[in-house]
């Protein structure tokens, strides 16, 4: 719990930032696992839908102490930013505040940090040709077809193109994995979450009941969405009844805590339905990551070896480059940059970000304030 503590307390940066703290503390300080394992067990997690940093966390936690490993190890990494943005959605909430400059420059900086996100990901994710087209067409047709349904079907689509254009590529044999949960373990973690899936829609007319709700809704997007923190903006922006302006202010203060970017759940939770609502959306956003990975850990070698799976995987990877590139523009760009000023903030924090390499917790800061200053010209 200790460590997992300090990396929820220091953790800025984003998932690829979050790996990197997770190796420098659990690969070379305390040598938990060594660099293959860990590599084994992130390329996992990015295959997997949800947090990929979470996941990793939670990897770890359920190699080193089990169940209640990976339960202690998502607590200490996740509670710290939940409580800050809690505290924040709080604030705004009953100030009113959300036409304020400070919001205003926090939003702004959701842009940067967005384009910045999507500028790696292209690099690791669609580095060549083909896979860029691929993302391309991903995000027209995520253009075309904006809803939730749309992108599933967008990120199944990649995924059998990937299985059949990639499936002559050599694969390396994986590596086996110390876990204390066994394959029965994992397959009821499956059972249970498509039991969740399907059932929680259809009884859901018949509960009359915000939290009920909200459980659904964020227990949906958790089990879905592709490509970590950043690509859950468009599928929570359609699926959860909160304004672009307080939507883009929960996000913008999201890249200024440490932990992972998911905890915007408790953000919106918060403002939907109170304290309760965002234990609620907290749960039932991370949920999906628990039994996801239980049930793909004890699996995870035999699945790993077939060539398919990677050819889907780079399919995949490829639409979540593309529908980030859509996201960026609707809703992030259109609904916060408004002017010629706000564009010039965008430049200025996008600069800080990829070119000066400065945190995004800084950069947030930045805009924050350039937000203040031009609110009070």
């Amino acid at each position: 719990m200790k460590v997992a503590i300090k990396l929820g307390l220091t953790s800025f940066g984003g998932p690829s930032a979050h790996i990197g703290y997770f190796r420098e503390e659990y690969v070379q300080k305390r040598k938990w696992l060594d660099d293959k394992l860990y590599a084994e067990i992130v390329a996992l997690c990015q295959f997997l839908p949800g947090p990929a940093s979470s996941q990793v966390g939670i990897s770890i936690g359920l190699l080193r102490g089990g169940l209640l490993g990976g339960i202690v190890s998502w607590l200490g990494f996740t509670m710290p930013s939940v409580i800050i943005l809690l505290l924040f959605a709080m604030f705004v909430s009953s100030t009113g505040s959300f036409d304020s400059g400070w919001i205003q420059g926090l939003k702004i900086a959701a842009v940067a940090v967005v384009a910045h996100a999507l500028v790696g990901m292209q690099k690791s994710l669609a580095p060549d040709r083909t896979r860029i087209s691929i993302a391309m067409v991903c995000a027209i047709c995520t253009f075309l077809i904006p809803t939730a349904i749309g992108q599933i079907g967008i990120i199944i689509a990649a995924g059998l193109f990937g299985n059949f254009y990639f499936k002559n590529e050599v694969v390396r044999t994986p590596l086996k994995m110390p876990l204390t949960v066994g394959k029965k373990t994992g397959i009821i973690s499956w059972i249970l979450l498509f039991t969740l899936l399907i059932l929680l829609p259809v009884f859901k007319p018949f509960v009359q009941s915000v939290y009920y709700s909200l459980f659904d809704t964020y227990f949906r997007v958790g089990s879905i969405v592709f490509g970590g923190g950043h690509v859950v903006l468009p599928m929570l922006q359609r699926e959860v009844d909160v304004s672009p302006q307080i939507f883009l202010a929960g996000y913008g203060v999201a890249q200024a805590v440490p932990g992972p970017l998911f905890t915007i759940a408790g953000f919106l939770g918060q403002v939907t339905a109170g304290p309760m609502g965002a234990f609620v959306a907290v749960i039932a956003m991370f949920l999906p990551s628990f039994l996801l990975v239980i049930g793909t850990l004890p699996f995870w070698s035999m699945i790993r070896a077939k060539k398919g799976i990677q050819g889907a995987l780079k399919g995949v990877n490829s639409a979540v480059v593309g529908i980030l590139l859509a996201a960026l523009y609707d809703p992030v760009f259109t609904s916060t940059v408004k002017n010629p000023i706000d564009f010039v903030i965008v430049l200025i924090t996008f600069t800080l970000l990829n070119v000066y390499k400065w945190t995004p917790f800084k950069v947030v800061l930045i805009s924050a304030l350039l937000g203040v200053a031009l609110h009070i010209i």
